[in-house]
């Protein structure tokens, strides 16, 4: 039934599939083992989507239908980068899925092909980019791939499941390896980057002995109070006695950075702008904000500030569920602004992988008018001499430097003070885990 779960999350219309697994493992009545399978399999489907169709294309002399690529991409991703399910139930249990789902006649069709890959799959790389599968030790009898010498960009998109139009930009502004670098990144779950917050009696040192009670190894992030885990203990860390009291959050280090670019908040009036999940907002309850209001678009959403304020311990926060580019009354001011603008999520792809498939130029082109937008309406509320932050997780620099420049050649007096562009970096390196872009303006004093 998992593979069931896995299909409906893909084809319920989500953008963010991986949201709604739990909804739907609870509906198949999934237990623990069931729904995490359940949600590697989205995971991994959405992460290698670019390889897992341009290997179904090799194989199939028809396109098919939506629901049926669906489950073939299932089928491979399980047979390529699932190693704890066994190439036959990999087969077996895909073809069940598929005859409940659609059809007994489509079911045929999948096992065909699915025994038609794992036959042309051979152990052992050969150093042919068109037939071996990057990450794993495997290589195809015949090439499936297109050539990264005819076509890079479009190579990038199979082989590394990169949309051709965002490893072309990232190739002219990182160069071949940069963009081969943050590619390779995004293919894999991501380190659990952890906050020790200001609860932690002994800070990050203190969470560590605590996490190492739970036989969760870290590793020292570049941020004093960051320490980074590998995915697969997020579970025994959620778990962890000290995570319960409210010692340690999620959070990964740009985002961190992004909020202490506000400055010094303690006795002063803030606002945050699209809060949701609130992890900046903590932030700054945290290191002292007086009155803190934060505005979300999504009563939903908001919904989680409030229960994330109340497991760290954190008097609660003023929530307005409204549209951050006419948000407030025009008499409202605050010490500081901080705008967490929507963006394309490009510094965070292994996070919301999702996000590499709704990237394109016309949707970059809306993020920019939204963000300048809110940016705008902003700046109407920071008192003279305030301080107004815009934070994205976007590499691009359409969401950040060009947005900035072009406020501050309508806005007289308005400042530059700082500004940071962070890259994601791997484990080993200790982070940040998370990149993106945050500067902080000025209010000229009137």
């Amino acid at each position: 039934m998992p593979r069931h779960a896995a299909f409906l999350c893909l084809r319920s219309g989500s953008p963010t599939p991986l949201r709604v697994v739990g909804r739907y493992a609870e509906r198949r009545g999934l237990d623990v083992r069931d729904s995490a399978l359940a949600r590697r399999l989205v995971g991994v489907e959405i992460r290698r989507r670019g390889t897992l169709r341009a290997i179904v294309a090799a194989f199939v002399h028809h396109k098919p239908k939506p629901d049926v690529a669906t489950l073939l991409r299932l089928g491979v991703a399980q047979l390529l980068f699932l190693d704890r399910v066994p190439p036959h139930a990999a087969i077996s249990e895909t073809v069940r899925a598929t005859a409940d789902l659609v059809g007994l006649s489509k079911g045929r069709m999948v096992n065909a092909t699915l025994r038609s890959v794992q036959r042309a799959m051979h152990e052992g790389a050969c150093g042919d980019p068109t037939r071996d599968v990057v990450g794993r030790d495997v290589r195809f009898e015949f090439p499936v791939f297109r050539d990264p010498e005819e076509h890079p960009h479009l190579w990038a998109e199979d082989a590394l499941s990169i949309p051709a139009t965002l490893h072309k930009r990232w190739t002219a502004r990182y160069g071949e390896a940069g963009a081969l670098d943050l590619a390779l990144l995004a293919l894999e779950e991501p380190p659990l980057s952890i906050r020790a917050t200001e609860r932690a009696p002994e800070g990050r040192e203190g969470l560590r002995r605590a996490l190492a009670e739970r036989d969760v190894p870290v590793l020292d992030g570049q941020h004093p109070s960051i320490l980074l885990a590998p995915p697969e203990h997020t579970s025994t860390v959620l778990a962890a006695p000290a995570f319960a009291r409210g010692e340690a959050t999620i959070q990964g280090e740009h985002a961190l950075r992004a909020a202490e670019l506000v400055g010094d908040v303690d006795g002063a009036s803030v606002l945050e702008v699209c809060a949701a999940p609130g992890g900046k907002a903590a932030v700054l309850r945290g290191r002292g904000a007086e009155s803190l209001v934060t505005v979300d678009l999504s009563a939903h959403r908001l919904a989680s500030v409030r229960g994330g304020f109340e497991r760290l311990g954190l008097a609660p926060a003023s929530l307005a569920a409204m549209d951050g580019t006419r948000a407030l009354r025009t008499d409202a001011s605050f010490d500081a602004v901080l705008v967490d603008a929507p963006c394309s999520n490009t510094g965070v792809l292994a996070q919301r992988p999702s996000a590499r498939w709704r990237y394109g130029p016309k949707g970059q082109s809306d993020l920019a008018s939204l963000q300048s937008r809110l940016l705008e309406e902003a700046a109407g509320h920071v008192r003279p001499g305030g301080a107004l932050v815009h934070s994205t997780c976007s590499l691009e620099t359409e969401e950040n430097e060009q947005i900035v420049r072009a406020f501050l050649e309508t806005h007289d007096g308005w400042v530059s003070e700082e500004d940071r562009r962070t890259e994601p970096r791997p484990l080993e390196a200790g982070g940040p885990t998370d990149g993106g872009y945050a500067v902080r303006l000025r209010a000229p004093q009137r």
